[in-house]
Order: structure tokens, then C-alpha cells, then sequence
């Protein structure tokens, strides 16, 4: 029986296969129409295919140079400058044909808009001085007119006007595909700090609840069952909590939309489910609010949101069962949050403020919608948190 790991493997390796061969056959379609096309133009327009020299017929050597440029042209890609020369150099017979000139005039086309501008400016200035003025004196036929010197100056001008403005072309192509790939990579980091500051604040809340409750259930499963059971099931509710907002960022991260997130986004209108939880953990929450409660953005709801989570959270760790108060205040501008606790104040050579992942988080979460967010030790003991978040994006 064939193994299915191998033959991916080996579907995988033969992958990049098809690009080569396409790119392969690319390189050789515009050679062979070229060469097609010079022979025959060449073949029926006899005499008359020569461009500034006398009408006599080509020879053997002026039959094979119509060859050589096609066939250098299959290099064009990896070799644009050699190929170059080479091209120029299969026009320099005594009775140059002048379809012998399409793949010189192909040859500058590809390097000019590969990087190679100079090189080709040079070539096509030396092709130009080559057939209107050096060739007549090498093999002693007359200088062409003023007239078709200027009509050939005039389209190899609109040549390298062509070259430049398909280089130009592909270069702002290439910047906006490098500066589109350079948002989608800064989206996605951006977007992956979000992940991580939301799985820190669930995973940390709820994990330090659970904690707290299982603590005070094994204390107190002898003396007092009923109050073990009542940590029991806030350990419960927590850890329901959790499963169901990790869920949710699962599912924001397959991206499948056929299957909705099964909570709505954690927002200051489930702040009194926060505060039940928080209060089953054995934390004597108030709750204020002042101002008039207006419609805010998604991101300032769940910003709030989190901000009072890791600050009840490090509540919870940290201050034992300390009264903790949560203030919300609304205004035209701005939404702020305050959280304080009454906990003792720290001891000497106590880690410094802000030094965690935690508040790290709060304070980018703030500083990503504008704002800005303090914590640190109360004066007359305790901790607090303020924040302050704006209602709209400053312009």
C-alpha cells in the first residue's frame, strides 16, 4: 500500500516543476516567433530588407546572424547585458538585414526595464552610429540622408521612451506589492499582540478565580461544606467563562465564517457578570458610574472591558480579599476607568510598578485607541488603575 505521507512529499516536490516549465516555454515562444519572423520577412522581402546598405543579396554569413539573435534571446532573463552585445553584434555584417534589428531591438527592450538602462542606452547609441555613419565607412557605401537619420533617431527616442515608462511602470508595481506585503505583515503582527493580550487577560483572570476559589474550598471543606460548595461552583462559572471566550478566539482565528462566535465580544455591558465572578472569588466589588451612558466602539467596549478584567485579576493575585472599587466615568470625549483596592501597601525592595506583562498590555490597549493609562501604589495604601480611553479616533 502506497504511503499517503510519501506520496505528498512527493506531490510537493514536484510541485515547483510547473512554474520552471511554463517559464521555460515563455523564454522560447518569443525567440522562435522572432526567428520565424526574421527568416520569412527576410526571405520575402529580399533585396529590399536591407535598411541604409547597398540593395545586394545577403549571404551565408547575413543568414546565420538572423539566426544568432533569436537563439541568444533564450538568455534574455538570467543574461540581459551579454545578450545584448550579442544581438548588436548580429547586425554588424557588411549586408545586415534589416529584420536582423528585431532582436536587437528586443534585447535593449528587456534590459533597459530589467536594471540595465545604461547598458542598453549604450548599445542602441552605438547601433544608431554603427548603421548612419561607421558601417558606410568600413565598407565604403554612402552616409544615408540627413532625413532617415533623423527618422531612425526619432524612433529609437520613442524606444527608450517605451523602455522607461514600462520600467517605471513595473517598479511602482513592485513598490505597492512590498509596501501592500508590509501592512499585511504588520496587520498580522498587530493582530497577533491582540491575540496574545486577550488570551493573557482570559486565561489570567479566570486561572487566578479558579485558584482563589479552589484555595478557600480545600480550607474550608470540613469546618464550613456549604461555603466550600459555594466556591465549587463559582470555579464552575469561571471556568465556563473561559472555555467560552477561548472558544470564541478559535474561531476568530480559523476565520470560518459559516460558524458564528458563540458569545458576543466581552464588553462594559457584561461588566456586571465580571463583577459576579470577581465577587464569587471572595473580592468585595463596587461598581460606579457616572455620567450618561452613550453608544461607544467595539474596540473602547472591549478596551474597558479588559482593563478592569487585569486589574481585578492583579487584585485577586496580589491584595488578598481587598475592597476594590471600579469607577466609569463618561464624557463627550472620552470614556475613563478607574480601579482601586484598599491592599496593603508594598513592602521595601518590592518589584517595581509596570514591570509586568499585565499592565503592559493595559497600557498598550489605552495607547492603541489614543489614550493613555496609569497605575501605581496609592499614597494612604492600595493600588490604583486609571485609564483613560477616547470615544472617538483623534483626527
Amino acid at each position: 500500500m502506497r504511503d499517503p505521507d510519501a506520496a505528498l512529499a512527493g506531490g510537493v516536490s514536484r510541485a515547483p516543476s510547473w512554474p520552471r516549465t511554463l517559464r521555460l516555454r515563455q523564454d522560447l515562444a518569443l525567440p522562435l516567433v522572432l526567428l520565424v519572423v526574421q527568416l520569412a520577412g527576410t526571405a520575402i522581402a529580399g533585396k529590399t530588407a536591407h535598411l541604409f546598405n547597398p540593395q545586394r543579396s545577403l549571404e551565408a554569413v547575413d543568414w546565420v546572424m538572423l539566426v544568432v539573435g533569436p537563439v541568444a534571446l533564450v538568455a534574455r532573463r538570467r543574461h540581459p547585458v551579454p545578450v545584448l552585445w550579442v544581438c548588436f553584434a548580429a547586425t554588424l555584417t557588411p549586408v545586415a538585414s534589416g529584420f536582423a534589428h528585431g532582436s536587437l531591438l528586443v534585447a535593449f527592450f528587456v534590459a533597459a526595464t530589467a536594471g540595465k538602462r545604461y547598458w542598453a542606452w549604450l548599445v542602441l547609441a552605438l547601433s544608431f552610429v554603427w548603421t548612419i555613419w561607421l558601417a558606410p565607412l568600413v565598407y565604403g557605401y554612402p552616409v544615408p540622408p540627413a532625413n532617415d537619420a533623423l527618422l531612425l533617431a526619432g524612433w529609437l527616442v520613442a524606444l527608450v521612451i517605451a523602455a522607461e515608462a514600462t520600467r517605471f511602470r513595473a517598479e511602482r508595481v513592485a513598490a505597492t506589492r512590498a509596501s501592500r506585503q508590509m501592512d499585511q505583515r504588520r496587520h498580522q503582527s498587530e493582530e497577533r499582540l491582540r491575540i496574545a493580550r486577550d488570551l493573557h487577560d482570559v486565561i489570567g483572570h479566570n486561572i487566578s478565580l479558579i485558584n482563589v476559589q479552589a484555595s478557600m474550598g480545600l480550607d474550608l471543606m470540613d469546618s464550613q461544606p456549604e461555603q466550600a460548595r459555594a466556591a465549587l461552583s463559582a470555579i464552575k462559572s469561571a471556568s465556563k467563562e473561559a472555555l467560552g471566550e477561548l472558544r470564541t478566539m478559535l474561531t476568530t482565528l480559523r476565520h470560518d465564517d459559516d460558524d458564528a462566535p458563540r458569545s458576543p465580544a466581552p464588553g462594559l455591558d457584561r461588566l456586571p457578570e465580571l463583577i459576579e465572578l470577581t465577587r464569587a472569588a471572595g473580592l468585595s466589588v463596587e461598581v460606579e458610574v457616572v455620567g450618561k451612558t452613550s453608544p461607544l466602539p467595539t474596540a473602547v467596549h472591549l478596551a474597558a472591558y479588559r482593563i478592569i478584567q487585569e486589574s481585578l485579576t492583579n487584585v485577586a493575585c496580589h491584595a488578598g480579599r481587598a475592597r476594590v472599587t471600579v469607577r466609569v466615568t463618561y464624557d463627550d470625549a472620552d470614556v475613563h476607568v478607574e480601579i482601586d483596592d484598599d491592599g496593603a501597601l508594598p513592602s521595601e525592595g518590592a518589584a517595581s510598578i509596570g514591570t509586568g506583562s499585565g499592565i503592559t498590555g493595559m497600557r498598550e490597549r489605552a495607547a492603541a485607541l489614543g489614550g493613555d493609562l496609569s497605575a501605581g501604589f496609592r499614597r494612604g495604601g492600595g493600588f490604583r488603575v486609571s485609564a483613560r480611553l477616547p470615544v472617538r479616533p483623534a483626527p
